[in-house]
């Protein structure tokens, strides 16, 4: 498990790199947008099997009529990342109420069926506002100045925190964080995370954000790792209510998808907001 998470990693680091420092701002976009298309389909396949959506005489709903309510969460989706791609709050607001409506529309049409379509309203709502939402600050972040700097700093961030949690609960974890949600997660390794983000985060900042004051670094980093972790566990709560292991198998010792960015998921709104508004 150990060599195929370090494999995937280290065989996706000169795509990152090249992505980030070399696709420029519209690449960056266009990637941001496929992940949320990926992200949201593996979403809906988690959330589908998370209880039985039936109507009042039993019968279950059919995948056509959950298809509606993906085919409006794709097009939000990359409507919201677009819309971040042009710095355009206006726009991003727009498409989140346009999707609730259609949702709304969708539900009302299909109430005469059973009550539960409501759930799958509901379920749509959160993805979108989960995944592409989440994720569009990234390109805010991106095209912001230091973009690319900043992009590196909250990734290594992030990845510090997972593999500092990861490997202090491996070898050191004997007290549960959040059984009910994710048994393997410990106190120790949710404090190692939190470590592992000061140390890493201390160091990047020192090499190539040295005009960043301290004390604000030092809230952002453990902020960022807090953040993180919760992304982690509400990850882990959808795969726990579908008794899942995996959001799917896109990535080698990783998972799916949604295993590989959750924390990146929260953490991401986090780093656009201090970097615009606090540092």
């Amino acid at each position: 498990m150990h060599k195929k998470r370090w494999i995937t990693g280290l065989a996706s680091l000169p795509f990152l790199v090249g992505l980030i420092s070399w696709g420029g701002t519209v690449l960056f976009a266009w990637i941001i947008a496929a992940v949320s298309i990926i992200g949201i389909r593996e979403a809906f396949e988690i959330i589908s099997r998370s209880g039985h959506i039936r109507s009042e005489s039993g019968r279950t709903y059919s995948s056509d009529q959950g298809l509606y309510f993906r085919v409006v969460a794709y097009i939000a989706g990359l409507a919201i990342v677009y819309a971040s791609y042009l710095s355009a709050f206006n726009i991003m607001t727009a498409a989140l109420v346009l999707n609730v409506m259609a949702v709304a529309c969708i539900s009302m049409s299909l109430f005469k069926r059973g009550y539960a379509v409501l759930e799958q309203a509901i379920k749509e709502v959160i993805v979108v506002a989960y995944i592409p939402l989440f994720l569009s600050h990234l390109v805010l972040i991106r095209n912001g100045t230091d973009g690319s700097a900043w992009i590196y700093f909250l990734l290594c961030l992030v990845f510090a925190g997972d593999i500092g949690a990861f490997y202090v609960g491996t070898y050191g974890g004997k007290h549960k964080l959040c059984p009910f949600i994710s048994p393997g997660k410990t106190i120790e390794g949710a404090i190692g995370g939190l470590i592992s983000n000061l140390a890493v985060g201390s160091i990047f900042k020192f090499l190539f954000l040295s005009s960043l004051p301290w004390r604000m670094s030092l809230l952002f980093f453990l902020v960022v790792g807090i953040a993180g972790q919760i992304g982690d566990l509400f990850e882990s709560q959808l795969k726990r209510a579908s008794n899942l292991k995996d959001s799917g198998r896109l990535f080698p010792g990783h998972g799916g998808l949604l295993d590989r960015i959750d924390a990146l998921l929260f953490a991401a709104p986090v780093g656009y907001f201090f970097k615009e508004y606090l540092f």
